[in-house]
């Protein structure tokens, strides 16, 4: 049998046993097919009488127990289990036709009354403790559904306080008359913008993994529409099944929006339009994303680990705590390129 027809079998299976007991909202149901059962039961035996040797009273009688416990529960299941004893021990029990207990007689209903005990008690155990398994299922799905709700309401108010913060530094910004720290607010305004921005797509409740062919189109998009430029394109070319770790999304994230906001900015200058290409590869459990611009390049004798651009010091900082190394180069077609290379099964830091 495939493997997928297996899984459909076996969730169908599971599905089957969470219900049981069957109609257990309708008790008289299942005492109803109980009698049913015991007497298809005992019309079987009579068939079957003619062709089994003597000392087998209970053989059609045993199944009927079981199968009305298993499906209707404990109260079916002794109904059952009493009206095959006294089926059996009326018509296949010496003396025949008689409710007469001798030595032997006596022995073979203890036998009988035994073995269906213990059916039925270990059945009514398993359905018991199905059914606790069920409601902490439930109980487990109920906590996780506030686990989560509680969880994107944190992820929401976050992302307003740093709106928030944004805000008050732009209006603090307004007072401030020196151009340098002018510059640095702004600068600073726009990292919490991008931040709040993005901080509700990086994290799952569950923790999973962050796949960068979904989340790296839309942050592009992002990016641009909030520039006002609109004659300027992003592509975005990543190998499929590239993910994340949660600890390295918020500094991939602010690497690529501070080289796409650098290719915009100073890159392309007055121009009104503009293209820039995100690649992602991976290569031996290292991870190189390359952000390309067609703009005017950085000038001649540049070295971004020189710069004092408070966005590429803070984009070094992002890849040495990702234990990598950024750059920012002159593209050989021209423009720039900026690059990051990093370890992807690196550690979160303590």
């Amino acid at each position: 049998m495939p493997a997928h027809r297996r899984k459909r079998v076996s969730a169908s299976l599971k599905r089957v046993l969470e219900r049981l007991p069957l109609a257990a909202d309708r008790p008289w149901i299942g005492y109803a097919v109980a009698f049913l059962v015991s007497v298809l039961a005992l019309l079987v035996r009579f068939a079957l009488d003619a062709s089994l040797p003597p000392g087998f009273p209970y053989v059609t009688f045993f199944p009927a127990v079981v199968t009305a416990s298993f499906l209707f529960g404990r109260g079916p299941g002794i109904l059952t289990a009493v009206l095959c004893g006294v089926a059996a021990l009326y018509f296949f029990i010496p003396p025949f036709r008689t409710f007469n207990l001798g030595r032997g007689t006596g022995l073979a209903v203890g036998l009988y009354v035994a073995v269906v005990t213990v059916d039925i008690l270990l059945i009514d155990w398993m359905q018991r403790a199905n059914a606790r398994l069920q409601r902490e299922r439930e109980r487990g799905e109920e906590l996780a559904a506030r686990a989560e709700l509680l969880f994107h309401e944190l992820q929401h108010r976050v992302s307003n306080n740093l709106q928030m913060i944004g805000s008050v530094l732009s209006l603090q910004r307004r007072k401030v008359t020196d151009p340098a720290a002018s510059q640095a607010l702004g600068d600073a305004v726009a990292k919490l913008q991008t931040i709040g921005r993005i901080q509700r797509q990086l994290y799952n409740s569950d923790g999973a993994h962050l796949a960068l062919d979904r989340f790296l189109p839309d942050l592009a998009q992002d990016l641009v529409t909030a520039s006002g430029q609109p004659g300027i394109g992003c592509t975005v070319d990543c190998q499929a099944g590239v993910q994340l770790e949660p600890h390295a999304a918020i500094p991939v994230a602010l690497i690529v929006a501070e080289a796409v906001a650098n290719a915009i900015e100073h890159g392309f200058g007055d121009r009104d339009g503009g293209s820039i290409t995100i690649r992602v590869a991976r290569d031996n459990g290292w991870l190189d994303l390359a952000i390309i611009d067609d703009g005017i390049g950085p000038p001649a004798g540049f070295d971004a680990a020189r710069s004092d651009s408070l966005g590429l010091r803070i984009a070094r900082t992002l890849a040495e705590q990702l234990g990598g190394e950024f750059t920012l180069a002159r593209h050989a077609a021209g423009g720039a390129v900026t690059r990051l290379h990093f370890p992807l099964d690196r550690r979160a830091p303590a």
